[in-house]
């Protein structure tokens, strides 16, 4: 078993970009408590792919209760001894509000938000996975689930903008940012390699690509 010298490690990107693999794959090497994104359970989902317009609000709520309520149910009961991967970042929410919701809407959310008076760490590591959005596309369309078909490249294009702003200028955890275009952690050779990258002290903004360590 390989120590993990992270208390919090978070997996986070856009739908399709495969944050649900690897954190289970660090999971299961770190020996540590995974922690993974109900999604499907949100009732407002399949219809806010097929009109964002109308339900994005409602669908964005959900998730906000949803994530504070396992947030804070894993910091009240869980082992302070064992180490937490999530395959979602609690920050996201308020990205996707802002992106998807209208003036009015993100409005009232901010003060939902707001009231629920929500504390929540932040990660000792963020793992920020990238991928543009063809490809996302065509993952989510090999992946087969029903309701995700009627995601649309714009949407997913908004989508990565939007991590893409918020993480440019993101401080407050060390970030390890993974192109997945050209890094596939189901290859023994690139995972290893992350595995031991993680395992470094890592600081501030750091970039992994296996190619280039390869080369050195």
């Amino acid at each position: 078993m390989i120590k993990n010298k992270y208390r919090f490690i978070v997996v986070e990107g856009p739908i399709g970009v495969g944050k649900t693999t690897l954190a289970t794959k660090l999971a299961n090497t770190f020996n540590s408590t995974l922690m993974l994104e109900s999604y499907s359970n949100n009732p407002f989902l399949k219809k806010f792919y097929k009109d964002m317009d109308r339900y994005a609000f409602t669908t964005q709520l959900y998730f906000l209760l949803q994530r504070a309520s396992e947030f804070k149910s894993k910091s009240n009961n869980d082992d302070k001894s064992n180490n937490i991967i999530s395959d979602y970042f609690f920050n996201k929410d308020n990205l996707f509000a802002e992106t998807i919701l209208n003036v009015d809407e993100y409005s009232l959310y901010n003060k939902i938000y707001k009231y629920l008076n929500i504390s929540i760490s932040n990660p000792d590591l963020v793992i920020y996975l990238q991928a543009d959005s063809s490809t996302l596309i065509n993952r989510i369309i090999n992946r087969g689930i029903d309701f995700e078909q009627n995601i649309t490249e714009d949407y997913l294009k908004k989508i990565i903008d939007s991590y893409t702003k918020y993480f440019y200028s993101y401080n407050e955890s060390p970030i390890l940012i993974i192109n997945t275009s050209s890094v596939d952690v189901n290859n023994a050779n690139d995972y290893n390699m992350l595995v031991e990258e993680i395992s470094k002290d890592i600081k501030g903004k750091n970039y992994f690509n296996p190619s280039s360590l390869r080369k050195g």
